[in-house]
Order: structure tokens, then sequence, then C-alpha cells
């Protein structure tokens, strides 16, 4: 039995020796993902808004469904971008210096953002949020996997992503309450700069084992030139496209397939359709998600990192036919979200739980950031992809093909390593 199910001594659970300064480093490391998922969700939840705003006077603000879609893909690439550069630097020089960075980066240029005036304002604000979100990822998953024991990581890792969804409702919240005034969403974006100063005050350094004679140095370097690195970063990345790719392309359609049922079905107006429909995801299709995501860690904790995979991927395949036609109503379609935001969403923990055990201290943060973020530029591609199929066929048939992925995803798994009950690697 491995030491992740060996209980303390007294039959005591998981948490019971878990120091009071690794509980703050756990409660600062979500903090900032919160904040840094906000950022990524307020752009999400604001478009509708924002870009025929912009576009007010260009001839062009029907057209703003084009523009969000490259936005998309703006932050796809910022976030690729920020984990390669941020998670190097934080293998370099340490993980407190990178995360303060991160932050000050993604809440800063979030805050500008009040101030654009036109398109290539938001874009290249855009892309220097998705820097600091990408690279805040990469430091504190590390973070948290290292400052954790053996027998308290695999939970600590899945609290960690869990936390993302008080991020969506937070900017889901925000876009309701500021309505068509979307300059203050970006405004409280600003609000992660004051973790700036509990992290200088809180957090110390990690101890790290000092280079050995002859010890490669980390790095992209070492990260690709290395066979046995190569290959967990290059199948960890496609791990996370299937991941990300099937978020945006599926997950998120629930607030589409709520709104698009109401419409036809019940003949409600579109505004009060679509409304309805952003509740539905940003709340209840959410609520599912985090029972997922906490769920995440014990399963992986009790059966291994690569059985909880397989069944994730696998029961998110066959809900996604089940929730696009099984409903027939506006209320048995609420009753099925959490359960579909459950099991779309509940793998992406095991990002945080699993990319950090695959690779050396020197490499951690380089590793786990290449995987999660380039990952999201081999999703991009799935952006235009699925915009393409929905437009070929009814949104619920173009769904259930799009589901397919997951399938991918047991793929990508099969090749991968079990770290079940493992030290980290050094």
């Amino acid at each position: 039995m491995s030491s992740e199910n060996v209980p303390p001594a007294g039959g005591k659970p998981w948490y019971a020796e878990v120091t009071h300064y690794q509980w703050l480093v756990l409660i600062i490391a979500s903090a900032g993902w919160v904040f840094d998922v906000y950022e990524t969700q307020i752009f999400n939840i604001t478009a509708p808004h924002l870009l025929p705003g912009i576009l007010q006077g260009t001839g062009d603000a029907h057209g703003w469904e084009f523009w969000k879609d490259v936005f998309f893909g703006v932050l796809l690439l910022g976030g690729a971008t920020g984990g390669l550069l941020f998670g190097m630097m934080a293998d370099k020089i340490g993980r407190k210096p990178t995360l303060i960075a991160t932050i000050l980066m993604y809440s800063v240029f979030s805050g500008l953002i009040y101030f654009a005036q036109n398109l290539w304002h938001v874009g290249i604000l855009l892309f220097f949020v998705s820097m600091g979100t990408g690279g805040e990822w990469a430091v504190a998953a590390s973070l948290v996997a290292e400052v954790f024991p053996a027998k308290a990581r695999t939970h600590a890792s899945g609290i960690f992503h869990a936390t993302s969804v008080s991020g969506t409702w937070f900017a889901t919240s925000v876009a309701i309450l500021v309505g068509a005034h979307w300059r203050y969403a970006y405004l409280a974006g600003i609000l992660p700069a004051l973790l700036v100063a509990w992290v200088l005050k809180s957090v110390h350094e990690p101890p790290r084992r000092p280079p050995t004679a002859g010890e490669e140095s980390g790095g992209l370097k070492e990260l690709l030139g290395n066979p046995r690195w190569r290959k967990r970063a290059l199948l960890g990345m496609l791990l996370a496209a299937v991941g990300l790719g099937s978020y945006w392309a599926v997950h998120v359609a629930g607030q589409s397939l709520v709104s698009s049922l109401l419409m036809d079905k019940d003949h409600v107006e579109r505004a009060v359709a679509v409304a309805k429909g952003q509740r539905a995801y940003g709340y209840i299709e959410t609520s599912g998600g985090l029972l997922g995501l906490l769920s995440f860690g014990p399963l992986c904790a009790r059966f291994g990192r690569k059985r909880a995979f397989v069944w994730m991927q696998g029961a998110a395949f066959l809900i996604t036919p089940v929730v696009c036609f099984l409903p027939r109503s506006y209320w048995q379609l609420l009753c099925l979200l959490p359960v579909f935001g459950f099991l779309t969403l509940g793998m992406h923990a095991g990002y945080a739980i699993y990319f950090p055990e695959l690779f050396p201290a020197r490499l951690r943060a380089t590793g786990a950031g290449f995987c999660f973020n380039v990952g999201r530029v081999v999703a991009s591609s799935m952006l235009f992809f699925s915009a393409w199929l929905k437009k070929q066929m009814e949104l619920r048939l173009a769904l259930s093909l799009l589901g397919a992925l997951f399938l991918l995803g047991i793929v990508v798994i099969h090749f991968l390593p079990e770290t079940k009950g493992q030290p980290l690697p050094e």
C-alpha cells in the first residue's frame, strides 16, 4: 500500500499532520489561481458588452463574435508564452519571486484594460494578462507539490486546482453586477496585486537539493533534450490539450445548450435566454464542476493517477450526448448540468496533481508549465474546428461528436507513467 493511503498513527486523516505554514501556502497559491481564472473568465463573460462597445463606430459592431474567438487565441498564446517563460524563471531564481512577478503582471495589465479604446489595446493587454496567468499556475502548482508531505500532496494539489471554480463564480457575479459597464470588471482585476504583500511576508523559498557534478542545469534545453523528460513533457502537453480543448469546445457549451433550448422550445426572447444560460453555466454547471475537481484528488490517491484520468474521461465522453439529447425541458437540463460539469471539468484537477510529479525539482515548474500552457496552444486549434463544426450541423450533434476528444485523452494517458506512491523525482 502506498504512503498516500496509509493514515498517520492513530488512524488520523491525510490532513492531520499538515502544518499551519503548509495550509498558508495552499491558501496563497489558491488565491492567486482564483484571480488567475477570474482574469480569463471575465473576458469570456463580458465580451458581449466589451467588443460591440469597442467596435462601435467602426461599422463592424455586429461582428464581435469573430473577435471573441481571435482574442481567445490571444489568451491561449499568451498563456503558453508566460507558462514557459515564468516556469523557467521559477526553476532558475526561485518560486517566491516568480509568483510575485506573475501576480503583479496579470493584475496590473487587467486593470489597464479599463482604459482600452480600440481592438489593438485589448489584444495587447490580454496577451500580457494571459502571460501572467499562464506563469502563475505553473509556479503555484509546483510550490504546493513541493511544500506538502507525500501523504497530503495529492489532496492539496486537487484542492488547489478546484479553487478555480471560485474565479468563475467571482467573474460571473461581477459581470452581472456591472452589466454593460464592462470596464469596472477589469478594474476589479487589480485586486490580486494585494496578494503580493502577503506572499512577500509569508512564503519561504522551498529548500532545493544542490546540483551534482555533471547534472544538467534544467530549462527547455534539458526538458526537450533528455529523452525521458521529453516524452513526459510532450505526452503531458497532449493530455492537457485534450482537457483544455474539450473545456472550450464542450464544457462551456452548457451555456449555449440552455439558451438554445429556451429559445427553440419555450420561445423565450434571446436576451432573457442568454442571461439564463449565463447563470446556468456560471453557477449550476460550475458547482458540479467544483465537486468533480474536489473528487479527483481522492480518486487519484485511492486508485492511481492513470485510472482516475481514464474513468473521468470515459464518463465525460458518455455524459456529453446524454446532456445534449435527453432533456426535454429547461428544468430537466438544469438537473443534468451539474453532472455534466462534474465529469467534463473534474479531470482538470489532475493536471495540478500529476504534472509536477513527472519532473525533477530543477525542471518542475518548466515541465508543468510546458504541459499545461503549450497544451493551450494545441487546444486553440479546437476553437476553430469547433466553430466550423457547429456551423455545419445542429449544436447538440456537434457537441456529441466533439465529446470524442475525451477518448483521445484515454489513449494518451496509457503511455505516461503512474506516479501514485512515488517520491517526487530529483
